[in-house]
């Protein structure tokens, strides 16, 4: 997380916890990808052919021939601005180019290009047809060089056509699924000479570093760890790192995908007269990747770096940003399935203010609703909502509640009957509504793909159409793969129907629309001011843009507590940074142990929440005994005093894409010791000082040196979190019963001097709420820098406008000398300030300075 290194402290034992695999194919049993796997290396039956090659300013057209039958398809390449290039293989119109290509060498053998960017060229090989991305004598990454590029166009069924490989028909377990077009799966492979490790392209329950794995949006039931099957969300983006260049591949589709990874050596895959130059003397590592999706077309956006901060921003301008959440969504969430009543919420709010823990959100689950009909209130057990939502506003606090996307087939249901008669579900293959069973019964599945129906949707979170909503609710979207339980793969049929497309083709994007559309409902119901907070379970490419992601259902289970780490990483890497687990564990009930570690280490994840399932016993932070309440207080009061720093990263995460939560590779990419480093947390009371830094606990401000490695003696009350030299980071030690009850409370300043007594940092305020920082530019932000024995605060948006009362209470510097005095330099005046000098620690304390939050000033140390 940004400056702060965290360590995860527990032991991790193995998971004898399993789903039930069964249930979801392998791809021996998924035609299409057993079809793509029994293709091999070296026998591409593509050719480019080079006469019909078209080159513009920024486009390159080339058709190529599938020499077996006969069958052409058409390459478009663009060179995008930001050291991106798209390659498309379809039979569509190309799209508007950007940047320039040119010709630099040509023969019978294929066309040397001109990317654009300094020293960069693309090779089109005709004979096996690959094209080759390089700069100066380096190939950056190779496409179809191992020849396994396949498109699988669309045909005619032929009464005489052998039936074979589940082309025109498949059945899983009692399920068969139609296939009115045949076969349409697609492949490509790319080769990343001298890369070892990639990541990304979640999720799944396994490390940072990928496997072959699977992505297709799954509702999977106590799902297993380190196994590469498909989860809730699926991302196709691959990062590639090494110390010389971080690089992106973006394969944009959003029906069933493979991904298989396997590492080989550079060279033995090179092959044709127009690479003859590039060839080195030795071999070097390279990792091979092949996508293969079920239907679609080619369509892959390659981010080219070279750093890491230039990948993020590349993926950023192709699908936006983390949306910039309310400050009070980045507190402490309590829930569970389900709160049983009003009194139930009552009883736990008030338990938070007994035991002096401050939360933000309480949340409900699906028994809430009336018989399970979203945007309705049980009216027994929640007869006055609007009564309810008031008590947790006049505390300050906010409410979230579940709204699925599948609706109860009931006429005596407003939702229903507005969707069936705007014919806003989607269909079966015989024209008719799609239903399905999940938690009301018999449901049916609005096609979010129409944006008539995500407008519809939206309009569905108004005061006025969702009665006994507030300003102060906001909403959860789970099982929105979706999840059919009676479907196959728990899931909706492939040859379902949405409008002109099979589901097969949209799948793994619905989640995506069911999120979008929630979102711009909370906008909407606010007249466009008020920020949205929504948790989605299934994600695509783009989901960040509308809220937050958790990693579903876990087990109170030491390994579940593990695997969260990699899990937010891998989805931090390709955009999605607003992303938490369970913390307790969904299922089982956690040793008290392993419920004190897990807030522990939910408190330094992004999305701090906890959660149960229905069968588990009552966990609220003060049912486990006053030592155990003090830990988990403590804890939850740290995450409390670090918000400001938790919202100045959101805030850059929003601006440019950089990840909240990181590997230590994005921030310290040279260094070869991370890039196989699976987390930031290392396990068994173990820090890495790898970096030539100087390290501080924040707790206890004891110094140590980088670059060295140093056991961090642990026990149940410490969590060892440390602070890099170099930084500073704004906090509020004043912990109240919410976030917003902190909004005017004063900042302290920690400055951690680097050995050359330097340290820098930032301070981002606004109204923690509205999108007024954006449209009207109301918000502060101030550059902090500690050099020369002065510690300065200046402007980082003159244009900018927004007052707040905030005002600087204390300064530490750690790694500090005593000063003989220290001035405050302000509006033209310089007046003494009081300090304390901690000897032992080389710990400087600045007593109430007193400065406004967002004025100009300087600290001068003498």
């Amino acid at each position: 997380m940004g400056l702060l290194s965290v360590v995860c402290v527990s032991l991790f034992f193995s998971s004898t916890f399993a789903v039930d695999r069964g249930n979801f194919k392998t791809c021996d049993q998924s035609a299409f990808c057993k079809r793509q796997r029994a293709l091999k290396p070296g026998q591409s039956p593509y050719r480019a052919l080079l006469e019909t090659l078209e080159l513009s300013d920024s486009r390159l057209t080339l058709q190529l021939i599938n020499d077996n039958n006969k069958v052409h398809l058409l390459l478009e390449l663009y060179r995008l601005q930001g050291n991106m290039t798209r390659v498309k293989i379809n039979e569509l119109k190309p799209l508007k180019p950007l940047c320039l290509l040119r010709v630099h060498k040509d023969d019978d053998n294929g066309v040397v290009l001109s990317l654009g960017a300094e020293n960069q060229r693309l090779i089109v090989s005709a004979r096996p047809f690959r094209l080759d991305i390089m700069e100066g004598p380096e190939v950056l990454l190779s496409l179809n060089s191992r020849g396994l590029l396949a498109f699988e166009h669309l045909r005619l069924h032929k009464d005489t056509e052998k039936e074979e490989d589940g082309l025109w028909e498949e059945t899983f377990k009692s399920h068969t699924d139609t296939k009115p077009n045949g076969p349409t799966s697609i492949s490509l492979d790319f080769s990343l000479p001298g890369v070892e490790h990639v990541y990304g392209i979640p999720e799944h329950a396994d490390d940072l570093k990928l496997k072959t794995t699977e992505l297709y949006n799954l509702d999977v039931f106590q799902y297993e760890l380190y196994n590469p099957m498909a989860l809730y969300g699926s991302i196709p983006v691959m990062l590639a790192h090494n110390t010389q260049r971080t690089m992106g591949i973006f394969w944009l589709n959003a029906a069933e995908t493979w991904v298989d990874i396997s590492s080989n050596t550079a060279g033995k895959t090179v092959f044709g007269k127009m690479l003859d130059f590039v060839q080195g003397s030795s071999e070097k590592p390279q990792t091979d990747v092949r996508w293969i999706s079920e239907s679609g077309i080619i369509d892959v956006f390659i981010m080219l770096g070279p750093k890491p901060s230039d990948v993020f921003s590349q993926y950023a301008s192709l699908t936006g940003t983390q949306s910039f959440p309310p400050l009070a969504s980045l507190g402490y969430h309590q829930c569970r399935w389900n709160y049983n009543d009003q009194e139930d919420v009552k009883s736990v709010d008030q338990g938070f203010d007994q035991h002096d823990i401050p939360y933000d959100f309480i949340w409900l689950d699906i028994e809430h609703a009336d018989g399970k009909r979203y945007f309705t209130w049980d009216p027994h057990k929640f007869p006055q909502p609007k009564e309810m939502l008031q008590g947790l506003m006049d505390k300050r606090r906010k409410m979230v509640s579940i709204v699925d996307p599948h609706i109860r087939v009931d006429s005596g249901y407003k939702i229903h009957n507005e969707i069936t008669s705007k014919d806003f579900y989607v269909k079966n293959k015989d024209g008719r509504n799609y239903e399905g069973w999940c938690w009301p019964g018999n449901s049916g599945y609005p096609d979010f793909t129409k944006p008539e129906m995500r407008a519809w949707w939206a309009s569905m979170f108004a005061y006025d159409q969702y009665e006994g909503s507030m300003e102060n609710l906001f909403t959860w979207n789970d099982m929105n793969e979706p999840s059919v339980f009676n479907g196959p793969e728990v899931t909706m049929h492939k040859d379902a129907l949405h409008g002109k497309w099979e589901h097969r083709d949209i799948h793994n994007i619905y989640g995506l629309y069911v999120q979008m559309a929630t979102a711009e409902g909370q906008i909407q119901r606010s007249g466009g001011v008020e920020r949205p907070f929504v948790l989605t379970r299934a994600f695509f490419a783009g989901s960040q843009r509308y809220g937050a992601v958790w990693t579903g259902d876990n087990a109170a289970e030491w390994d579940h507590l593990k695997i969260s780490i990699p899990m937010c990483l891998s989805l931090g890497l390709v955009g999605v940074s607003f992303c938490g687990a369970d913390v307790g564990g969904f299922f089982k009930n956690p040793s008290t142990e392993l419920l004190v570690r897990w807030y522990q280490t939910g408190a330094y994840q992004p999305f701090f929440r906890a959660h149960a399932h229905l069968d588990t016993t009552r966990r609220e932070p003060w049912l486990f005994g006053p030592e155990n309440t003090a830990l988990i207080r403590e804890v939850i009061r740290q995450r409390y005093a670090l918000l400001p720093y938790w919202y100045q990263l959101f805030y850059q995460a929003h601006k440019t894409g950089m990840p909240v939560m990181r590997p230590l590779w994005v921030d310290y990419p040279k260094d070869t010791s991370n890039i196989s480093e699976s987390v930031i947390y290392n396990v068994f009371c173990f820090l890495l000082f790898r970096q030539r830094f100087v390290w501080y606990d924040v707790h206890t401000f004891q110094k140590h040196n980088g670059a060295q490695n140093l056991y961090i003696p642990v026990t149940l009350s410490s969590i060892p979190v440390f602070q890099r030299g170099g930084s500073i980071i704004p906090r509020k030690d004043r912990v109240r019963r919410s976030s917003t009850c902190m909004e005017n409370d004063p900042y302290t300043l920690y400055v951690a001097l680097s050995p050359k007594k330097f340290a820098e940092g930032e301070l981002y305020i606004d109204d923690g709420h509205s999108f007024n920082y954006d449209t009207k530019k109301e918000f502060i932000h101030r550059s902090l820098t500690f050099a020369n024995n002065a510690l300065t605060s200046s402007n980082l948006c003159p244009d900018c406008n927004f007052l707040t009362s905030s005002w600087i209470e204390k300064v530490l510097i750690l790694g500090a000398s005593k000063p003989s005095k220290v001035l405050l330099k302000m509006d033209g005046k310089e007046t003494p300030v009081d300090f304390e000098f901690d000897t032992s620690m080389s710990v400087l304390t600045l007593r109430k300075p007193g400065m406004n939050a967002g004025a100009d000033w300087t600290l001068l140390l003498q």
